[in-house]
């Protein structure tokens, strides 16, 4: 038997798309930044390489053509494609990985000022607050003008859930870690507030939530 070709995870994004409908280059760009960039932004930075693989495998087809005096090429998901689509989708996704620059610079806060911790915590807390923006502006679009694709909508629903959550989480966070930090006396000294305490609340908290899911 062939081997099975090992493929990034931007690949099957891409397929994913185009399992929803054929899609130029240009519109597979829009609809990256519109969904895919908000759990999967490595899809835009390998966008224009990935469709051209995909066609290379059979598992697309591209159809040239022209949108004025514009040339497009516009690609369409394979019988193959689909099958390979369904296969992945039907495996154990990678561990999640958290790319987070905010909290690396709060992590190593101490070899800075308080001044700069607490202006990188309001950083965070600014962007969550215009991300659930964006979010909710999706949202309404959905609930007043009807979903792009009203046969997904239950799957929107689902993974917009999980982008609310996540960003009220982080919100949540950076307000509660600049109501520490303005009381600490420095970066590097908290001064009266206890780790330890936070730490063993932090414990507990684990515990009771895992045993009530489990």
């Amino acid at each position: 038997m062939t081997p099975v070709r090992s493929r990034p995870t931007t690949a099957y994004a891409i397929l994913g798309l185009l399992a929803l409908q054929p899609w130029s280059t240009y519109e597979l760009a829009q609809q990256v930044q519109r969904s895919l960039n908000w759990f999967w932004p490595r899809a835009e930075r390998r966008l224009y390489d990935e469709p051209k693989r995909l066609v290379a495998d059979g598992l697309a087809i591209s159809t040239p053509g022209f949108t004025g005096q514009r040339r497009r090429t516009v690609y369409e998901i394979t019988a193959a494609g689909r099958d390979e689509l369904a296969d992945w989708l039907g495996r154990p996704p990678e561990p999640r990985a958290v790319d987070f620059e905010g909290v690396l610079k709060v992590f190593f806060a101490d070899a800075g000022s308080r001044t700069a911790l607490l202006a990188t915590l309001d950083e965070i807390a600014a962007d969550a607050r215009e991300r659930l923006g964006r979010l909710d502006v999706m949202i309404d679009q959905a609930l007043t003008d009807g979903a792009r694709f009203p046969e997904r909508v239950h799957l929107q629903a689902v993974t917009l859930r999980q982008h609310v959550d996540a960003e009220l989480a982080v919100l949540d966070w950076a307000t509660w870690a600049t109501e520490q930090v303005t009381s600490w006396t420095t970066a590097s000294d908290p001064g009266d507030w206890v780790p330890q305490d936070e730490l063993a609340r932090l414990h507990e908290r684990i515990t009771l939530a895992v045993a009530s899911r489990s």
